[in-house]
């Protein structure tokens, strides 16, 4: 737990819990947030925007406010292309599919999805999922079940976890981007036994990049199959924006590409994209896929409008970058604690002393008219407090100066900097 908050020795049990109830597991983290509301600060899990203005502003609170914080990494939920793609198909095919994709659930747009995402990342085999966290659940617990091994990175995002968990399998977490510790844990499975690691290319907390060139190669080595998760990657990072793997040169030594229409895509759903001979069969055997109602024609109908768009969105890309670099070197400048010595994503991680200082950080910013992710442990790694910055390719240069005057600003109210 946070230092900025008292925390007992023991569990808090609440006053008046029956014995039994259910909710008793969660009485630590009641007690966590009734403090942090207690010190009057707004409550940073419960903003409401009630206008959204562009991807980068939205009304909040009540107040106009600049969107640093919505994962929108590509600015394409305002896209005209996309949004009278989803208009169409709303009038044409109606507002939902009522069914799963081996049922009444798969329409044409479905199949327009996938041809898209193969086309995009120049695999033969594409499947949709009604969203990223599905992907994950539904590849993972499908692949690696009991008596296999998944070999995962520590800091992997809660729907690995979950996957494993679903299937079964073992897990075996290594220390996080940690080549020489991947190389021992393989080396400790039996070597008949099914292996699958699972790494991301942008970790989702300080937005570090993976070493994937290495870690496959070790992987492979080791005879294992690899997944690797590009949620906070696709759009952005590569020549053709295809993620990690693809800017380190590995994309085709890759077993299974994992992916979110909810950052760069600017819509929700999920994906696994492969070249592997029987990746078909998923659609019959993957429980998160067959028992799920699939995505609606109009969000299937904006996701191959954007992925389409990405594809030739080299200069967004580099726009992109450059809000990064300016954004990570300013915040730097000014005092801030990051989470990464360099710009490596869109991702730029604020690193604050305790839960109780970072909300007073957050609201001081809000106010100023930011919005900013507010992490907390046991999310984060390392018990860390975060304001997780993530930038949008619609962000001027003036909307990012601005936002170093508000960080300078809320900073120097709240003693931070």
């Amino acid at each position: 737990m946070s230092e900025g908050i008292s925390q007992p020795d023991a569990p808090v049990v609440r006053e008046g819990r029956a014995k039994g109830d259910l909710f008793a597991k969660f009485d630590d983290l009641i007690a966590m947030r009734e403090g942090l509301l207690a010190s009057g600060v707004e409550d940073p899990f419960n903003l409401v925007m009630e206008k959204v203005l562009s991807p980068t502003r939205a009304i909040c609170n009540g107040r106009e406010t600049i969107l640093l914080g919505t994962y929108n990494y590509m600015g394409m939920t305002f896209d005209p292309d996309v949004i009278e793609a989803g208009k169409q198909a709303l009038e044409e095919f109606g507002s939902g599919t009522t069914g799963s994709r081996v049922l009444n659930g798969t329409y044409q747009g479905h199949k327009e999805c996938e041809d898209a995402l193969k086309e995009f990342y120049g695999m033969d085999h594409a499947m949709v999922f009604s969203t990223g966290y599905q992907a994950n659940l539904g590849i993972i617990s499908t692949m690696a079940g009991k008596g296999d091994y998944v070999v995962l990175d520590i800091d992997s995002h809660a729907s690995i976890y979950d996957g494993c968990a679903m299937g079964r399998a073992e897990i075996v977490p290594f220390r996080h981007n940690d080549i020489e510790a991947l190389e021992k844990r393989l080396k400790r499975i039996p070597a008949e036994a099914g292996k699958l690691v699972v790494l991301e290319g942008v970790y989702s907390m300080l937005g570090d990049v993976a070493p994937l060139k290495e870690m496959v190669r070790v992987s492979k080595e080791a005879g294992a199959m690899v997944l690797v998760d590009e949620a906070h990657s696709m759009g952005f990072i590569g020549e053709h924006g295809r993620g990690v793997a693809e800017a380190q040169g590995v994309l085709n030594d890759v077993d299974f590409v994992i992916g979110t229409f909810s950052k760069s895509v600017g819509t929700v759903g999920g994906f696994c994209v492969s070249n592997h001979p029987d990746f078909e069969i998923m659609r019959l055997v993957c429980r998160p896929y067959v028992f799920t109602a699939s995505l609606p024609p109009s969000v299937v109908a904006t996701a191959a409008t954007s992925i389409r768009k990405l594809m030739h969105g080299s200069n967004k890309r580099a726009h992109l970058w450059e809000n990064s670099r300016t954004l990570h070197k300013g915040l730097k400048d000014l005092g801030f604690q990051l989470g990464t010595d360099e710009p490596q994503s869109a991702i730029i991680a604020v690193i604050m002393p305790d839960l109780t200082r970072g909300a007073q950080m957050w609201e001081a910013l809000l106010k100023e008219g930011l919005y900013v992710n507010l992490a907390r442990p046991p999310a984060t790694p390392a018990n860390m407090t975060l304001l997780r910055c993530s930038l949008c390719a619609e962000h001027s240069e003036d909307e990012v100066t601005t936002i170093l005057g508000m960080f300078e600003r809320a900073g120097k109210a709240t003693g931070i900097i």
